[in-house]
């Protein structure tokens, strides 16, 4: 058995993604290309969501359980958020839908990039990818923020965006 050095944040992405393609047939190679990863990085991220229980043997389900235990009680600890300084970018966390609607803060936190319609603190996506990725396919871009406010968000945010993403994930 291949020794596990622990989960990347790209990983997380990686099983969202296929989540958000339902029943589609995925190879590596479709994922590598929508995710802007490499073939080999996905191959080894599936590797290790297999170490860590969280896909089946074969790596083509992602056992959604598994991983909503993991965002609700781990990804904050693992992929902690440092908020930088504020920018141009697309929103996140409770700034972005669906969560946009359900609280009213002046504080809006925002992935930078110079295309982004939104000024706000900047914290940075789970890997460079993801934004790319994020505005090629809604729905993925809607779980990432919802990640990123159980990253970064109050008790409030966390529950509410746990609920989205186990009606989504489950």
């Amino acid at each position: 058995m291949k020794k596990h050095n622990g989960m990347r944040p790209h990983d997380v992405v990686v099983l969202l993604k296929i989540i958000c393609l339902a029943d589609t047939p995925w190879l590596n190679k479709d994922l590598a290309k929508q995710l802007y990863l490499s073939p080999s990085e996905i191959t080894e991220s599936l590797n290790r969501s297999k170490i860590a229980l969280l896909v089946t043997q074969n790596k083509k389900k992602v056992m959604r359980q598994s991983l909503l235990e993991f965002l609700q009680s781990g990804i904050q600890y693992v992929f902690p958020v440092e908020i930088g300084a504020v920018k141009r970018g697309f929103a996140t966390a409770h700034s972005a839908m669906p969560l946009k609607e359900s609280f009213s803060s002046t504080e809006t936190y925002v992935w930078a990039h110079p295309k982004g319609t939104e000024r706000g603190h900047t914290i940075p996506p789970l890997y460079s990818g993801a934004i790319q990725a994020s505005l090629e396919d809604i729905a993925l871009y809607q779980m990432l923020s919802l990640v990123d406010a159980i990253r970064i968000g109050k008790t409030r945010e966390k529950e509410l965006a746990y609920q989205e993403l186990k009606a989504r994930i489950l």
